[in-house]
């Protein structure tokens, strides 16, 4: 079977929001990553050279492959922050429809700006989806 490419590596995420050139995404990613860290309690991590994760649980599919991933994480595109795991969350989506100006991706939810969106909402988000993950996985 075929190996993962995403996998942790290591805690150099300094280094990736430094080589963010737009400030205000370069800030958010930093805010974003404490929000993330204060509602899953883990550090952020690199995943790969882009995505910013927190925590892991390991994975096993019917078909054999397994694997880990983070709970939750986010990496900033070109045009957007991408946030992954938050559809894991309970009530994920009368929470979504809350949350403010954002789009949703089958795995994704896709967000210009932290002022676009209720931090409140999202740090919900973040806590139930890493919780749940973690429940189901376990």
């Amino acid at each position: 079977m075929a190996e993962n490419k995403t996998k942790a590596t290591g805690p150099n995420v300094r280094g990736y929001f430094a080589a963010i050139g737009d400030g205000t995404r370069r800030r958010d990613c930093e805010a974003l990553a404490q929000l993330m860290t204060k509602a899953t309690k883990c550090p952020p991590q690199m995943w790969g050279s882009s995505i910013v994760g927190f925590g892991t649980y390991h994975y096993k599919y019917e078909s054999g492959r397994e694997g880990d991933s983070c709970l939750v994480g986010f990496s900033s595109r070109r045009s957007d922050i991408s946030v992954y795991g938050l559809h894991a969350a309970v009530d994920a989506a009368k929470l979504l429809a809350r949350l403010g100006k954002h789009k949703t991706g089958k795995g994704c939810v896709y967000i210009k700006t932290l002022a676009d969106v209720d931090q409140r909402v999202l740090a919900t988000l973040v806590a139930r989806a890493a919780a749940e993950k973690k429940r189901q996985h376990t």
